[in-house]
């Protein structure tokens, strides 16, 4: 007797995203919709405090560096998730910037002033961040978080 199994590929994948307006509140919940995929993803404790705040401080760029709180622009957010990472993707409507121009924060001069600090976190808490330039929007943050070690 020959018994065949289907094969099924059990590929668990997820995406959310939220178009926000440039306020405070929406700082909130980028880091909520992030934070709901990322429990989902399997992230406890301090891993689920880190993605938290390095989502929060991009946000904070997007919404107070990129559109200045202009009510006319808009903030995206796009969280999704595989079976290997977690990525999040934050865009603004703002004039972009050159991550090679942002200031050391570990810099002397750079430790007492009280900001800058938003792109140095994010780095050091996820896996992964990238800026990209687009058409429509000023400039996308990407942050990688990869699920149980995994680079893929």
């Amino acid at each position: 007797m020959n018994s065949t199994q289907p094969f099924t590929l059990d590929i668990e994948m997820e995406t959310v995203s939220r178009t926000l307006d440039s306020t405070i509140a929406s700082i909130d919940v980028s880091e909520s919709a992030a934070l709901e995929l990322a429990r989902r993803s399997g992230f406890t404790g301090p891993s689920l405090d880190r993605i938290g705040l390095a989502v929060r401080e991009i946000a904070t760029n997007a919404v107070a560096h990129g559109n200045r709180y202009d009510p006319r622009k808009k903030v995206f957010v796009l969280v999704s998730r595989t079976p290997f990472r977690l990525e999040i993707a934050i865009s603004d409507q703002g004039p972009g910037f050159d991550l090679n121009s942002v200031s050391d924060s570990l810099d002397p001069h750079a430790l007492l002033r009280p900001y800058g600090r938003g792109l140095f976190l994010a780095r050091q808490f996820m896996d992964e961040l990238h800026v990209r330039h687009g058409d429509l929007c000023g400039a996308t943050v990407v942050l990688v978080k990869y699920l149980s070690g995994r680079a893929v």
